[in-house]
């Protein structure tokens, strides 16, 4: 008997120290490609922010004691739309719908900077652990609460600032406080229907995913801030405030977990589904699929827009404003 257990011993041990060296390697023999300025995509010239209706950034306070920021385009409405920016960049881009949503009297809009992006964030394409998206967006729910304390919360998000709704939705806290969701062009996740893998926007280092997931399984996270994926964001288009590298811990709390199909269900209430049919990042024929299987949500694939025209659109906003204002 002792012996069966002392060679038990030897086998799990080896498989233990196989599996670790494992993952070691799959982290630290791989490095993240350098993100391209050549490449155009995504139609960056689809954006079209006016800097002047560009607001001031102001701050609020997170539980750690950061100050991160945010622009408050203000109006008369009740609807109070708290608006994420996708991967790469940040809250500057989302300025037209934002002021359409406000002038037209549709809904007051907060739109922040998540932590790891911005013009000047403390550590840029970095977050402190696994989740501090989600609490610094818990913490920023309670402060808009705070200030509109009788007034419907919707939240929403474009691109995988979608997906960061989502995984929100499905997280630790309560979400008595969202009433709504609007999800622009949503990220739901590597292996969903939706995805594009041929999108020449993220080079993705799926190795140390790999890697880095097997660590993280057994409880080892002291390399969660190496780079996993980077940006090809053209080069007529930076500004030295883009974002084009993400951390581990940073890509992994901006999209939904691998059990996407439970987050999607977690979204309580209303949800809008709003992309353009010419989408260069994903497969939006397949929203409906996957949407009408774990939601009740509304889905509207637009007719020729692209992956930002579906932000910056006079019919996409319409169609916004017309869902917010109805429900």
């Amino acid at each position: 008997m002792n012996k069966i257990l002392k060679v038990t011993l030897i086998i799990v041990t080896s498989s233990v120290v196989i599996y670790i060296g494992v993952a070691y390697g799959l982290t630290l023999l791989n490095s993240v490609e350098e993100p391209s300025g050549d490449l155009e995509n995504l139609n960056f010239n689809d954006l079209k922010t006016n800097e002047q209706q560009l607001l001031e950034l102001e701050e609020y306070q997170t539980r750690d004691g950061s100050s991160l920021n945010y622009r408050y385009y203000q109006s008369t409405a009740e609807n109070i739309l708290i608006l994420i920016h996708g991967s790469g960049y940040h809250s500057e881009y989302l300025e037209p719908l934002a002021t359409f949503l406000s002038q037209e009297g549709i809904a007051s809009v907060y739109t922040p900077n998540l932590r790891g992006h911005g013009p000047d964030p403390e550590t840029r394409g970095d977050i402190n652990y696994i989740g501090q998206i989600e609490h610094d967006l818990n913490d920023l729910i309670n402060y808009v609460r705070k200030r509109h304390p009788e007034q419907p919360i919707i939240l929403g998000g474009h691109s995988s600032g979608g997906g960061t709704v989502i995984r929100f939705a499905g997280g630790e806290f309560s979400h008595n406080e969202v009433n709504r969701y609007l999800l622009i062009a949503p990220y739901i996740h590597h292996n969903a229907p939706t995805n594009k893998s041929e999108s020449e926007w993220a080079n993705v280092n799926t190795p140390r995913i790999i890697g880095l997931s097997m660590l993280n399984q057994v409880g080892i996270t002291h390399l969660n801030d190496r780079n996993v994926l980077s940006f090809n964001m053209p080069n007529n288009y930076r500004d030295n405030t883009e974002t084009l590298r993400y951390s581990y811990r940073l890509q992994i709390s901006m999209h939904p977990r691998g059990d996407y199909e439970k987050d999607i269900s977690s979204m309580d209430g209303e949800v809008l589904v709003l992309a353009g049919s010419e989408d260069q990042s994903f497969k939006v024929d397949q929203y409906e699929k996957v949407f009408n299987t774990h939601s009740n949500a509304e889905v509207m694939i637009m007719e020729g827009l692209s992956h930002f025209s579906s932000i910056t659109d006079d019919d996409a906003q319409r169609e916004i404003a017309k869902w917010l204002e109805n429900q």
